[in-house]
């Protein structure tokens, strides 16, 4: 049944992943699933070889906790090549609703974060505001045409997992700005191995070495971290926010033209800006959808 639940809160962690701006580790952080995922993959190191040889394979298998590792993976894989077409179609076809439940999504987050800080004192205010002004600038940054070779795929993929993992920053938002998001996105939809493997071989590595960091910060420096990747989080909100208008465009690989700058316009001058509906009451309804799942998966987390 653990292993289960474990699956279950994969996916949700798999479906965050595929949407710019929304962290996977933000899922992990909420639902309490983020301390036993860092263990247990920096369990994987050259040690582990001593492990293999004195207690076998299956030693080792316990040793990382691999029960607990397949089914999040497992999880986070049928989330992203169930729902990277649905949430592909939902981006452009339903804007509005998909980015507020989005955007209730991180901010019932940064209330979640907050609480796990002990106390608030000036310097700890100060990583606060760093954070924020730091994936402010992220947001604000243009995107860049990056070759989708296979070693840009590879560095690619190391660098997007450690904002996967990171609550706060989007792994997919980091290959939106390599411009190689819809490379990757592209490859997940039709099953294209040799860009997947490519991409995988650079996330483990990432993976392997990066959540050594992030232990080491939450256990030495836990509130002082949180603080700040709360601030990440609360940056990124101006990408989230739903209601935008298009200041330029481009042309993708398959020919279609898709925004490429955009600027936050307030819901109420959407309609006569844009010619389009505001949906003002059903985003509100998707925001309050988005805070209560979150909600319920902190009730998970905190049970578990």
């Amino acid at each position: 049944m653990n292993y289960l639940l474990t699956y279950f809160k994969g996916m949700a962690m798999g479906a965050a992943d595929v949407v710019p701006g929304v962290s996977g580790g933000t899922i992990a952080f909420i639902t309490g699933i983020l301390d036993t995922l860092l263990e247990s993959v920096k369990r994987i190191n050259p040690s582990l070889w001593g492990v293999i040889k004195s207690q076998g394979l299956k030693g080792a298998f316990v040793h990382i906790n691999g029960g607990f590792l397949v089914s999040l993976l497992a999880g986070i894989l049928t989330s992203i090549f169930t729902f990277a077409k649905l949430i592909s179609w939902l981006l452009v076809a339903h804007p509005i609703p998909i980015w507020s439940f989005f955007f209730g999504l991180i901010i019932i987050s940064v209330v979640h974060m907050l609480k796990q800080v002990s106390g608030f004192t000036l310097a700890r205010l100060g990583l606060f505001a760093l954070g924020v002004l730091v994936a402010w600038a992220i947001t604000v940054l243009n995107p860049v045409a990056v070759e989708a070779s296979y070693l840009n795929l590879f560095f690619g993929g190391a660098i997007a997992i450690c904002a996967m993992v990171l609550p706060g920053i989007s792994g997919s938002f980091i290959l939106l700005l390599l411009g190689l998001y819809p490379v990757v996105l592209a490859a997940a939809k039709n099953i294209q191995l040799d860009i997947l493997a490519c991409f995988a071989a650079g996330a483990v590595l990432g993976l392997l070495t990066f959540s050594h960091l992030l232990s080491a910060l939450l256990r030495k420096y836990h509130d002082a971290t949180v603080i700040f990747l709360t601030g990440l989080m609360l940056g990124t909100l101006g990408k989230i926010w739903p209601w935008k208008q298009t200041l330029t465009w481009q042309t993708n690989s398959h020919g279609e033209q898709v925004p490429l700058l955009e600027q936050n316009i307030s819901p109420l001058n959407f309609e006569q800006v844009t010619g389009q509906p505001s949906q003002l009451l059903f985003a509100i309804v998707c925001m309050l959808a988005a805070i209560a799942l979150v909600w319920g998966l902190e009730k998970v987390g905190r049970r578990d």
